[in-house]
């Protein structure tokens, strides 16, 4: 009876293999190409789907005892994957906050908790595709929210941002006193002073603040005293 050959596919035979059969110039050239095609993968898997060009959030106080406001958020948006049919909102805080939800384009499709925060899923009616953009403004009535001496508004930025900018605007008869910005990765807090302030029109007080130096993930708490 013959003798039966046994193919090795150890990992130091099947290298020794592809060293008889490659040079090195191609080795080096495959190991590049799949050195590069690893990082654009992983650059894509941390770009996600899109990107946020400009993010404006203002709230709105309607009364002194902080029992009604508005949120507005309007957000310019660019596509990085093709075939998007859908976009997330976020929505966090004490009180009723949902008492009217509103967004355009698109219309809400679910709605869930994830510990102490919300995940808003809009439907976009079509198919939006990369290079692609879109203004997307998000507008909330909640009841019961603001209603102690210290109050806070917090951003927490989930995609590649741009630029940031957050308002908030304070009854003619209940201003602010005093108002802080917390970065949490930074565990810093900074006092925001008179240039942050403006006094409108009718009367009431907004207070503002905006920046282009954005970490994703990052938190930003504006904290007051009224």
């Amino acid at each position: 009876m013959g003798r039966t050959d046994v193919i090795d596919y150890s990992p130091e035979s099947l290298s020794r293999r592809l060293l008889a059969v490659l040079s090195l110039d191609k080795i080096t050239l495959l190991f590049d190409l799949y050195r590069a095609l690893r990082l654009w993968l992983n650059h894509q898997r941390r770009e996600g789907m899109y990107e946020i060009l400009d993010y404006d959030s203002v709230l709105e106080l309607l009364d002194t005892k902080g029992e009604t406001a508005i949120l507005k958020k309007r957000q310019h948006v660019k596509f990085l994957q093709d075939n998007v049919i859908a976009f997330q909102d976020y929505a966090w805080g004490d009180g009723k906050i949902f008492s009217n939800y509103k967004c355009s384009p698109g219309i809400v499709v679910d709605r869930y908790q994830e510990g102490d925060r919300f995940n808003i899923l809009i439907s976009l009616r079509e198919t939006k595709n990369s290079g692609d953009t879109e203004d997307f403004y998000i507008e909330r009535r909640v009841k019961h929210s603001f209603t102690k001496t210290e109050e806070w508004r917090q951003i927490e930025i989930r995609h590649q941002t741009r630029r940031l900018k957050i308002s908030i605007i304070f009854p003619k008869k209940r201003r602010c006193q005093r108002a802080v910005l917390q970065q949490r990765s930074k565990h810093r807090t900074t006092l925001l002073g008179p240039e942050h302030f403006t006094d409108l029109p009718d009367g009431r007080q907004m207070l503002t603040w905006e920046t282009r130096k954005i970490r994703r993930f990052e938190i930003y708490t504006i904290r007051w005293k009224w």
